[in-house]
């Protein structure tokens, strides 16, 4: 983020902005490109599904694999499952091998897991190849936001960061569309093989992309490799006041005698453990905004206004081209203000919204003006979250944790995270079934709650070296309440 607003005078000062054409722009942007590869998967494999399983629940003899409405949530629910479970070993093999090594590794179980959906001969088969691509999506959730971060100079670190972001709703917006374009111009009912196996192609990209960065400068130091250090900071920054700042507060940080700590004095150590409660707390104010409600059950939501089933599914790309615009938006904006601001407007925005959806279930009369008036106010919720909550989410999480055990801390959060998104997606149809549009009320309720602890909770990271930022948050939180 910006260097604009000064760090306390508690931290070192940060070395100012250097111009947009430096090297260090150039070869970080680069990474942070290589990197995002993970993200653009993960986009990928959590949109693509949408499409497919009409044709996988095809009989057998037809191309499909028989699937009903139970198998059918398996197989979604699965790699969510397994993107928790990846997510949280990912955190801990991260810290101890590297980023660069761990994002290597993910893209061969990528590959794994593509290859054996798209050759899946029963569903069986198709849930377990699903549950190991969710690892490694999950693996990348939690990785790539940290590694681009270590790379980044703190001046380009919120903007870098979101493109992360801005990677998945792509992969998404990509899934979208190519299953329409397949599926309109494919006249194999086993179309569903060629949807699937298009994910390999981001997959492919991040293992390439990996062998051609250095390991992160920041990991290095952590493990007293600072030659090493030295040199990949030589390699993507352009002024040596910059290293020689970094290499002070790498040093200083390490001097201090952090070492790999198990979970008993991770836990044991209060502002630590505040920070994972406040991590775990953003990833469910995240997906209890019921983004993932609307990303996966946007049709059914739109035909129960009356709406028609082909209008419906056209929708959902349109979806996909809010997220993407909006989260373009956000990268623009997240430069310029603070975290804590963003979310904060965010969640008004998501409680109005959902406020006026649940009216406009409730109390307008069935007809086109009410599908377009429930379309209006999900893509107006869409651009609240795409734009100001989820590129802050995925930027705490690169940012909020001490260096010695970021990986593994940062892999719970998301692995909780995740769960989060699972009980979403399980709970969502039961509410709408049971309540109706009162559901949208409630997730304004719970909506309202994330208001308040990002109010009162969420430390704000604007402006701050991760070193400095560490010592900011550990004098802030072991302060007495």
């Amino acid at each position: 983020m910006s260097s604009a607003n000064p760090a306390t005078s508690s931290q070192a000062p940060v070395a100012p902005a250097t111009p947009p054409d430096t090297k260090e722009s150039r070869f970080v942007f680069k990474v942070a490109i290589a990197a995002t590869m993970g993200a653009l998967a993960f986009g990928y494999d959590t949109g693509v599904i949408s499409g497919a399983l009409p044709f996988m629940s095809l009989p057998p003899a037809s191309g499909g694999l028989g699937l009903d409405p139970v198998t059918e949530g398996v197989v979604t629910s699965s790699l969510v499952f397994g993107a928790a479970l990846g997510s949280l070993m990912a955190g801990g093999l991260s810290d101890r091998f590297g980023r660069r090594t761990t994002l290597l590794g993910l893209s061969l179980v990528f590959m794994i897991g593509v290859i054996g959906s798209v050759l899946a001969p029963s569903v069986a088969v198709m849930v377990a190849m699903r549950f190991i691509l969710g690892m490694a999506v999950g693996g990348a959730s939690s990785t790539v936001p940290v590694f681009i971060a270590e790379m980044a100079g703190p001046s380009r670190r919120a903007r870098l960061v979101s493109q992360n972001e801005l990677m998945i709703v792509s992969g998404q917006l990509a899934a979208y569309a190519l299953n329409a374009l397949l599926a309109y111009f494919s006249d194999s009912p086993s179309v569903w093989r060629t949807m699937l196996a298009i994910s390999a192609v981001p997959a492919i990209l991040l293992g390439i992309g990996m062998l051609m960065v250095p390991s992160s400068p920041r990991w290095l130091a952590s493990k007293g490799r600072m030659k090493e250090a030295r040199a990949v900071l030589e390699q993507i920054r352009s002024s040596d006041k910059q290293i020689e700042l970094e290499m002070a507060e790498m040093k200083k940080l390490n001097a201090i005698g952090h070492e790999q700590a198990g979970w008993s004095a991770i836990l044991g150590t209060p502002w630590i453990r505040k920070l994972l409660w406040i991590g775990i707390g953003l990833g469910f104010m995240a997906q209890f905004t019921g983004i993932n409600a609307f990303m996966y059950f946007t049709p059914i939501i739109l035909t129960s206004t009356g709406l028609g089933t082909n209008a419906a599914l056209t929708a959902t790309i349109g979806n996909g081209v809010v997220s993407v615009i909006a989260t373009m938006i956000g990268i623009w904006l997240i430069g310029r203000h603070g975290r804590r601001p963003m979310l904060l407007t965010g969640l008004s925005g998501v409680i109005a919204t959902q406020a006026a959806l649940g009216a406009v279930l409730l109390w307008m009369p069935e007809g086109l003006l009410r599908s377009y008036a429930a379309l209006g106010c999900i893509l107006c919720f869409l651009l609240c979250m795409q734009m100001l909550i989820a590129p802050v989410y995925w930027l705490l999480m690169s940012e909020l944790f001490p260096m010695h055990v970021r990986g593994v801390l940062t892999g719970t959060a998301v692995a909780c995270q995740w769960v989060f998104n699972a009980l979403v997606a399980l709970l969502f149809p039961i509410a709408l079934h049971q309540l109706g549009s009162a559901t949208f009320f409630v997730f304004a309720g719970v909506n309202i709650a994330s208001l308040l602890f990002v109010a009162t909770c969420v430390p704000e990271t604007h402006g701050k070296s991760l070193e400095g930022l560490e010592r900011h948050l550990q004098k802030e939180l072991s302060a007495p309440a």
